[in-house]
């Protein structure tokens, strides 16, 4: 690549374009962010010396270019599929993958500290971090930005912005807006902006960068989506991710547990001027949209900052509003010092809706939901609900806003199911509903927790039409655990819980501590996701793999029956 001439250049350049677009329809995946650091990406393997001058990515899903100039453009035929290419930096693939990163305004500290640890055994080696989709805009980013500034003698760190101008929506903010003066203000070196689609021109700009050595910030203007008019189009989010195109698929998609969310919220603004929503960076995608059309004013958008989102949640509650705050369960772990501390310590009302719980899929172990309800059991005064459909869900949703102090609410990525009913309610405050047959008579109890609670009808089907005595309940608040299910739960010979989080700490877990309070020794089995980092693939084989789909959580139960059977002959 690097003794191509301009011409061959914008070739490359085009082809690279026309095989992220391919790709993207086969396996679907982050495009739009991709399109526009083609040139940007170019220039940088032109100069950056990698995997020797280590290139990072913050945030990482617009690393498909770099995977592809560094020889891993045949693996895009299996992008994000279960044992393909990872759709971020993943240092099993290659050398020039420095750091899985994901998620965003994480990676300049880290290559602050690639940067110190280099300097004594390479020193002529240069770390370059490209940061983009609004990376700036958290906290994390100013904070190693201040700290870097201040080194003696300064670290050889080139920080590349690529400013397109926006993460999903457009930028919020000020720094990204007046990031030269914020450069001068700091003492770093700064070059730009210059345009990101010039090869040459960013070229220059890094050269430079690298032989003056030190702490540099090379700012470059982009286009989100360039070269693909669709996404151009897209003036939404400018294609920031695509789903596979499939011909055969329905023209109108199924409802989403996101879609459910953000009709109930604009309803609930409606009914209530003190409802507002905060997000951080992410309103379209966790259904806030609608919200901010009718709603503009009560929409709170902080950049990607989560905990700058939960604090100034906590903020409208001390002033008397109800806050509705908005993030992906992987994002949330970010704010835990927030949820506890400014959320929890004070007690006021807030409503955590927490969007793709449990097992995501494709994008991977840094975005799997594994960890919400374990950080919520270890969150004094917080409240958590696990809804097990749509109409549930919404439930949740009313309780949780009109409830005295913080309560969390979540669900999984995609469609909700079909409805599930309940055939009756244990007596009590907790809103636990029997699915399937009689608790009391019950050799085996079936507990769904949330979006698994259809799979755990699933498997009391299987074993009642084997004979067996089973009873699948719905804990629709999950923490704290309901006394109703402990004393049913402590009662019964056998005990299954099912969740998609971690089986140590979560909800189950919590459960079969209420129930050994009461029964030491009782028989019960806590099924959830291992504490580990899942490898990418589709949310239904990973369930399976690890025994939460209907046919594992009815082995499991066959085996606890049959020991428990063993026991008292």
């Amino acid at each position: 690549m690097r003794g191509l001439d301009r011409a061959a250049l914008t070739r490359l350049a085009a082809e690279i374009r026309a095989a992220l677009v391919a790709a993207t329809a086969r396996c679907g995946g982050h495009l739009g962010s991709n399109l526009g650091v083609v040139e940007l990406t170019i220039a940088l393997h032109r100069v950056a010396d990698s995997p020797a001058d280590p290139v990072l990515f913050d945030i990482g899903h617009q690393a498909y270019v770099h995977k592809m100039l560094t020889g891993r453009a045949a693996g895009f035929r299996r992008l994000r599929a279960a044992g393909g290419l990872s759709g971020y930096p993943a240092r099993a693939e290659s050398a020039h993958d420095w750091l899985e990163s994901s998620h965003a305004s994480a990676a300049p500290a880290v290559a602050l500290g690639l940067a110190r640890a280099l300097r004594g055994r390479t020193p002529d080696a240069t770390v370059y971090c490209v940061l983009g989709d609004g990376a700036l805009t958290g906290g994390m980013a100013l904070e190693a930005l201040n700290v870097a500034a201040a080194e003696d003698p300064p670290p050889n760190l080139v920080l590349v912005l690529n400013d397109n101008g926006r993460s999903y929506a457009p930028t919020v903010g000020a720094v990204p807006a007046r990031l030269a003066e914020v450069a001068a203000a700091l003492g770093i070196g700064y070059a730009g902006p210059v345009d990101g689609h010039d090869i040459a021109a960013v070229e220059a700009a890094l050269a430079a960068a690298r032989d003056a050595g030190g702490l540099r910030l090379v700012h470059a203007r982009t286009v989100k989506g360039r070269g693909h008019a669709p996404a151009l189009a897209d003036a939404a989010e400018a294609m920031h991710t695509v789903a596979p195109a499939d011909p055969g698929a329905p023209a109108e998609p199924a409802e989403t547990w996101t879609a459910v969310f953000g009709d109930w919220a604009e309803a609930a603004a409606a009914r209530d001027p003190r409802v507002h929503a905060v997000t951080a960076a992410m309103a379209g995608p966790c259904g806030l949209a609608g919200f901010a059309e009718r709603h503009p004013g009560r929409l709170h958008d902080v950049g990607i900052a989560e905990q700058a989102a939960l604090g100034l949640a906590a903020g409208l509650s001390l002033g008397g509003a109800r806050p509705v705050v908005a993030m992906y369960s992987t994002f949330l772990q970010r704010g835990m010092d927030q949820l506890l501390m400014d959320l929890a310590l004070t007690a006021r009302p807030a409503l955590l809706a927490v969007d793709r719980a449990g097992v995501t899929g494709a994008d991977g172990p840094s975005h799997n939901g594994a960890w919400d309800l374990v950080l919520a059991a270890a969150t004094p005064g917080l409240r958590a609900a696990a809804p097990r459909d749509g109409a549930d869900l919404r439930r949740a949703l009313d309780e949780a806003l009109a409830a005295p102090g913080p309560a969390l609410v979540r669900y999984p990525k995609g469609p909700v199911p079909e409805p599930i009913p309940a055939r009756a309610a244990l007596p009590g405050a907790g809103g636990v509903e029997v699915l399937l047959g009689d608790p009391g008579a019950a050799e085996v109890l079936l507990i769904g927790i949330g979006a698994l609670a259809g799979e755990a009808l699933a498997a009391g089907r299987r074993l009642a039409a084997e004979g067996r005595a089973v009873a699948v309940l719905h804990p629709r608040w999950v923490l704290p655990t309901p006394p109703e299910l402990v004393a049913v739960c402590a009662a019964a010979p056998a005990t299954v819980t099912v969740e998609d989080g971690l089986a140590r700490g979560g909800a189950g877990a919590a459960l079969a501590a209420g129930i050994a309070t009461r029964r030491p020794g009782a028989a019960v089995a806590c099924l959830g996701l291992p504490t580990a980092f899942l490898d990418q693939g589709g949310r239904g084989p990973i369930l399976a793999a690890h025994g939460l789909d209907a046919a594992g959580i009815a082995a499991r139960a066959r085996a606890l029956i049959d020991a428990a059977r063993a026991g008292r002959r």
